[in-house]
């Protein structure tokens, strides 16, 4: 089996993973799962899981890890504690449709920013799907209409989701920066006990506001998906396809998860596909495919 074609299996096999994790995440609103609560439990339950199998490694390169502990940290605060916590957020105000559209504009972003940080080039291609993509995020997020954009009268949800779509164009650049010496368990564990500091705060916000978690037979199933697919299947099988592809491959794959993730929402929770989204999904596409004429081996 070629590195490629094992490369482009784990990609699909992650983005699976993650469009079942917007439907689980709708279910968990459905549920009165506290989202902030359901994230915190998602990456300890994590943490606890992994520390057997990589608390050797941890101690082995203690020295690399202080020397790289900034940019480790910074990753885990961007997926554990912002990326995830976020996207449960929004679902709770916006159509699992509306969130997996926005997200589909990932990998224009990524381009741009993989070129700012001087980690792939960029060339007029991908700044026009760029631009194309912008377009298609505005038709969403404003339905399509005019006034919306003009009086800035968006959905909370959807503009959430516009942080995710910063957030995750910056870790896989981040991820082909910089080429860890350790296994993918262990910086998945590192950045785990960074993100779960800043979860901690979140997690006792609601609390504070009177959110509870109630620990029946739904909330276990969810917490179970959410810890084994999307947490530690996804997140290993990801950056293991990113450091063979690149960021900017990689990231064409996320294109699956809008379409997987609108098909099961139309299906499960008789969401409308409006002609806003085919507007939006439309420029959006387009705007991948332009960025995709980067044909530099």
């Amino acid at each position: 089996m070629s590195k490629n074609y094992l490369a482009y299996s784990l990609l699909v096999f992650a983005t699976l993973c993650w469009s079942g994790n917007f439907i689980v995440g709708k279910f968990a609103y459905l549920f009165e799962v506290p989202p902030l609560t359901l994230n915190f439990l998602r990456w300890v339950s994590v943490w606890l899981i992994l520390i057997p199998f990589t608390y050797k490694e941890i101690y082995k390169n203690l020295n690399y890890i202080k020397k790289n502990w900034i940019v480790i940290s910074f990753m885990g605060v961007i997926t554990i504690s912002t990326f995830n916590s976020v996207v449960y957020l929004a679902l709770t105000y916006t159509q699992v449709i509306n969130a997996v559209l926005v997200l589909a504009a990932i990998p224009a972003v990524t381009i741009i920013i993989s070129s700012l940080m001087k980690v792939d080039k960029t060339n007029i291609f991908q700044l026009v799907g760029l631009f194309l993509s912008i377009i298609g995020i505005g038709a969403i997020i404003s339905n399509a209409d005019l006034n919306k954009i003009f009086s800035l009268n968006f959905n909370k949800g959807d503009l959430w989701m516009l942080v995710c779509v910063i957030c995750w164009s910056l870790y896989s650049t981040l991820l082909k920066k910089h080429s860890f010496k350790f296994s993918q368990f262990t910086l998945i564990q590192l950045m785990v006990s960074i993100g779960i500091l800043f979860l901690i705060p979140q997690f006792f916000y609601e609390k504070s506001i009177g959110l509870e978690t109630n620990f029946n037979t739904p909330f276990f199933i969810i917490l179970f998906y959410v810890v084994m697919f999307p947490a530690l299947a996804a997140y290993y099988c990801w950056q293991k396809g990113v450091e063979i592809v690149g960021p900017n491959r990689a990231t064409m794959f996320i294109q699956l998860m809008p379409l997987l993730s609108a098909v099961l929402a139309i299906l499960i929770f008789k969401e409308k596909f409006e002609l806003y989204h085919f507007i939006g999904a439309s420029f959006i596409l387009s705007g991948i495919y332009l960025s995709n004429k980067k044909t530099v081996e």
